[in-house]
């Protein structure tokens, strides 16, 4: 089969196109023919190598999978060959402790064909394109746990988003919305604060050219005057974690599922005790969670923004797209 993949760790300098065995399905697995590819951080992580996280090699990346069901295991109920199918790409086993996460542990979607437990799969509606069910898994999914699950939002309140031009972002911006919030979405340019406006945000600030804290501080008001906004959606961390401590009002929230600009940062202790504020951690999301988006996309209230389509021969080049954040929404490839 073709696949896009690396021998060895490394920068994208280590990507190759061309030929990998095809994987057979073990009893209980299903193998899928893979229609659409939704990249994420997580590809650029896998190939760069994480501390603590054996990555199979070669390696094939891609977690967010949409396709038809090519070939069923041995001892396989429930599910027939050329079901439309959209895999959670998370595997936990709490009693043994073990984790799998396919496109990181295991060899993933950017390739015509891979394989996953049938236990990890779920039905596409009819209504809903194989591209966008491609969008949904991580990203969205991540966002519809951490805003509900972990962060509890409730209609009326004001978050603010940063980093809200990519793939969790702008899921998060959509499903704050849904969800009866006021968005306030940061980005790094004057033409993405645009496309977040369309978008549905109520408000954007360009922080290539603005201070965020110092935004929310002339716009609300200081801590002790009632300033800040409810809830801060922080996952980029790095350098613009203490700054988006101080957009949070005072007994309000900051929540965190990633550090895709850096796992080290400064935190403001100071506004941290005083403000106090609660800091929510959330990783990853749940079956319940896959199947809320696809629902909402299957009855036309979520429209995930696709900021490409590519073939399968052009992955590396969307990968490239991803990590010079030079997307809006999220970058599909086709086999």
């Amino acid at each position: 089969m073709k696949a896009v993949f690396f021998d060895e760790h490394g920068d994208l300098s280590v990507l190759r196109y061309g030929d990998l065995p095809t994987p057979e399905p073990a009893p209980g697995w299903v193998r899928i023919k893979v229609a659409a590819c939704g990249l994420n951080q997580l590809d650029i992580f896998a190939r760069r190598g994480m501390p603590g996280i054996k990555v199979e090699l070669p390696g094939v990346t891609g977690g967010d999978c949409a396709g038809t069901i090519d070939r069923l295991g041995e001892g396989v109920d429930g599910w027939r060959i050329g079901e439309r199918v959209l895999p959670i790409a998370h595997h936990v086993d709490w009693r043994n402790g073990s984790f799998e996460m396919l496109g990181e542990t295991r060899n993933g979607a950017l390739a015509e064909f891979c394989t996953v437990r049938a236990s990890q799969l779920m039905r596409i509606p009819d209504a809903v394109p194989d591209v966008q069910a491609a969008a949904l898994p991580c990203a969205y999914g991540t966002a519809h746990r951490m805003l509900h699950e972990r962060g509890r939002v409730q209609p009326g309140e004001t978050i603010l988003v940063l980093g809200a031009s990519g793939g969790v972002g702008t899921a998060t911006v959509l499903l704050a919305k849904l969800a009866g919030c006021r968005v306030i979405a940061a980005a790094g340019s004057a033409e993405k604060c645009a496309r977040l406006s369309a978008l549905g945000a109520d408000d954007t600030i360009d922080y290539s050219t603005t201070r965020i804290d110092r935004y929310i501080r002339d716009t609300t008001g200081s801590l002790l005057r009632g300033g800040g906004v409810d809830v801060v959606v922080n996952f980029t961390a790095g350098d613009s974690w203490a700054s988006s401590m101080r957009c949070v009002k005072r007994f309000g929230r900051l929540l965190c599922c990633g550090g895709t600009a850096g796992y080290q940062a400064v935190t403001d202790i100071p506004y941290l005790f005083t403000s106090e504020m609660t800091i929510v951690g959330s990783t990853g999301w749940t079956a319940a969670d896959q199947q809320a988006c696809l629902d909402l996309v299957a009855a036309r209230r979520l429209d995930p923004p696709i900021d490409r389509v590519v073939p399968l021969a052009d992955g590396i080049d969307a990968v490239r797209a991803l990590e010079a954040r030079a997307i809006f929404g999220k970058v599909i490839v086709t086999p």
